[in-house]
């Protein structure tokens, strides 16, 4: 179960605390739990960040990769040429 270790005190306008509790009574949770919800799609943790971007190089499109030797004659003349 997690944790929960801060508590956060903010100010709403009408409007605001009416979408959040309207949200919290479709879902069947609490207008904290809708707010934390948010504030997960909103700012994403690390593994979040790390999981889209592997699935962003996962889905791109594949590229030409030359063969070894012309690797390896691309990265010596980078070499000789202080790179």
């Amino acid at each position: 179960m997690l944790m929960l270790e801060r508590r956060l005190q903010i100010l709403l306008d009408d409007a605001r605390y009416r979408r959040l509790s309207a949200a919290a009574r479709e879902r069947g949770t609490s207008v904290a739990a809708v707010v934390r919800d948010a504030i997960d799609l909103a700012l994403p943790a690390d593994q979040a960040k790390k999981r889209a971007a592997a699935k962003a190089l996962l889905e791109a499109e594949p590229i030409p990769v030359p063969d070894v030797e012309e690797l390896k004659r691309e990265i010596a003349d980078g070499h000789s040429r202080g790179l």
